[in-house]
């Protein structure tokens, strides 16, 4: 028999705490920029709708599943799944997919940083930028004042092209992500989460509010729920398939971790449900909050992932109050940013806790710096390293840089992979009596929950896993 791991004692101080983390820990840059990107380049409207079937027939389950894990085990992932295993007298090796969890959470962290900076950077441009308009005593105008179009997309490049300011934006938010991490779930992580995504979520009414009024929101909505089947190509089923799992943060054990430090007994499947609605709702929402503004400009929805960094620049400064609710946006994302990357680096954390019995501090310190190292690496891919390809002898990575190499293995490989995994052991290996009696599902609930868990799941997720290795299979 194998004891599960060492046990922080950490705790949420209530269940809205946990809710809050949680959502935190699922809404990020998939949110706001991921799902607008995804839904502009498959044509709106059957993408998104074939996305919340998928939130809620495959994410949810899963997502339920995982706080579960936690819950059993109130330790680390992998010792969460250890102690779920042995009480349902299966084999310890299935803690294996806590390991893939853990190690995908920290590879994740390492780029996200980077790409979180490309996001601090915009705030502060854009920040600047308002401060100029008070000073000028006009606060209304458009962002960006005296910058054509190619000025301002060039900006994405300077930016790419600078490894000193690449760096010092990575070094920032990391040092935020860090101490947030260091301080403990109550003082650092509950904290952090109590104050932002109340603040989160002001700012995004706040934006949807001004999107509707400046911009087209008619043309936005028909754009995003009126669908054309005939876009539902199996391409756009396998994007809206990855983007449920990407988006909810499943298969890189921060649920199980966040779930471990629910202490008192409550409604797992309620909380569950709360923390897909309100991720799939900031995904919609954003929609709401980013169309209106490209079609009142007349820009292409389908820009892709320069959609958020050169094109709404622009399109801000067409617009009245520009200035000050282009700010606004990129503060938005960048709260998102890190509530989601607080509930990654905790994932290591708690494993080096619970597994190597090293202090917060300490096991905080070695996976921060690590994954900031990491990180360096990556924002180089862009300028002094851009000819490296870690993965150039697979023919998927051949062309990707450092970058996008480790964004495409865990998202294309070791999510699908975790993710197949907990469905299995949830579905097939874990203790009905167990599951029944943590969760507090009704009877109906329950069933409808096993059979999604124990057959959907794994059959949608091996085809993401699939289809992600071989891109052929979709004719991509």
């Amino acid at each position: 028999m194998v004891a599960a791991g060492k046990t922080t004692g950490e705790g949420w101080s209530s269940r809205s705490a946990f809710i809050l983390a949680a959502v935190g820990a699922a809404v990020g840059l998939g949110n706001i920029w991921r799902f607008p990107t995804l839904a502009g380049e498959s044509g709106g409207g059957a993408f998104v709708i074939f996305y919340i079937g998928c939130v809620f027939l495959l994410g949810l389950p899963l997502v339920l599943s995982e706080i579960f894990i936690g819950r059993v085990g109130q330790t680390d992932a992998v010792g969460s799944i250890r102690k779920v295993a042995q009480d349902s007298k299966a084999s310890h090796r299935w803690s294996i997919f806590g390991g893939i969890g853990a190690v995908a959470a920290f590879l994740i962290v390492s780029f996200y940083s980077v790409v979180a900076g490309w996001v601090l950077y915009y705030a502060g441009v854009m920040g600047w930028d308002f401060l100029q308009a008070i000073m000028a005593g006009d606060p209304f105008r458009g962002a960006l004042a005296g910058e054509n179009e190619a000025q301002i997309q060039q900006r994405l490049g300077d930016m790419f092209a600078s490894p000193g300011l690449l760096l010092a934006m990575h070094l920032v938010f990391m040092g935020l992500t860090l101490y947030i991490v260091a301080r403990g779930v109550s003082s650092g992580i509950e904290k952090a989460a109590t104050y932002l995504m109340p603040a989160f979520f002001v700012l995004l009414f706040g934006l949807v509010i001004y999107g509707a009024i400046e911009g087209d929101i008619a043309e936005a909505a028909a754009f995003l729920f009126t669908p054309d089947w005939s876009k539902l190509t199996p391409q756009v089923m396998n994007s809206a398939l990855g983007q449920a799992l990407f988006s909810l943060s499943l298969g890189v054990a921060g649920l199980i971790t966040y779930g471990s430090y629910i202490k008192e007994k409550s409604n797992l499947g309620g909380t569950a449900a709360i923390i897909a609605v309100a991720d799939t709702s900031v995904a919609l929402l954003a929609g709401l909050m980013i169309f209106p503004i490209v079609f009142a400009v007349g820009l292409d929805p389908a820009a892709g992932p320069t959609l958020v960094f050169q094109t709404l620049p622009f399109a801000f400064q067409t617009m009245p109050g520009g200035a000050l609710f282009g700010f606004l946006f990129f503060v938005l994302i960048l709260v998102a940013a890190v509530t989601s990357s607080i509930s990654l680096l905790e994932v290591p954390t708690a494993w080096g806790i619970g597994e190597l019995g090293w202090s917060r501090a300490k096991s905080a310190l070695v996976f921060g710096v690590g994954a900031l190292l990491i990180g360096v690496l990556c924002l180089l891919g862009y300028n002094v390293l851009a000819d490296v390809r870690p993965l150039g002898f697979w023919s998927l990575f051949e062309n990707t840089d450092i970058l996008d190499t480790i964004d495409g293995f865990t998202g294309k490989v070791m999510l699908p992979l975790g993710a197949l995994l907990t469905s299995i052991f949830i579905g097939w290996k874990a203790d009905a009596n167990l599951l029944r009696t943590t969760t507090g599902l009704s009877p109906l609930a329950f069933g409808v929950w096993r059979f999604l868990i124990a057959w959907l799941c794994p059959i949608a997720v091996t085809i993401i896993l699939v289809t992600g290795l071989f891109p052929s299979i979709l004719g991509a």
